[in-house]
């Protein structure tokens, strides 16, 4: 048929999805010092966390409960951090978005 040629010079070949890894992790965004800072951070405030909660008698509690706090926060944030850069929801929300977040 005349007009089956046509249709097949105009049509493109269907284009392979790149490939990724499991769970759409990516390594592309910490390179170089920041992946193992990150990792470490995020030990070390979780160790804070574990050092926090073996605590079973305190005096004056308030430095502590702030301690916990602080610590929870910083082993939370961090793995946000990591989850964020580490799998495909940085290029789905953007540069920008991700810098203010």
């Amino acid at each position: 048929m005349e007009n089956g040629a046509v249709y097949n010079e105009t049509t493109e070949p269907e284009a392979k999805a790149p490939r990724r890894l499991p769970f759409g992790c990516t390594l592309q965004h910490l390179w170089g010092w920041r992946l193992p800072a990150k990792v470490v951070q995020a030990i070390f405030s979780f160790v804070a966390v574990v050092c926090e909660e073996i605590v079973d008698d305190c005096s004056h509690c308030s430095g502590l409960y702030f301690f916990e706090f602080i610590s929870c926060s910083a082993f939370l944030l961090s793995l946000l951090i990591l989850c964020m850069y580490c799998t495909d929801m940085y290029e789905s929300l953007g540069k920008e978005k991700v810098e203010k977040l």
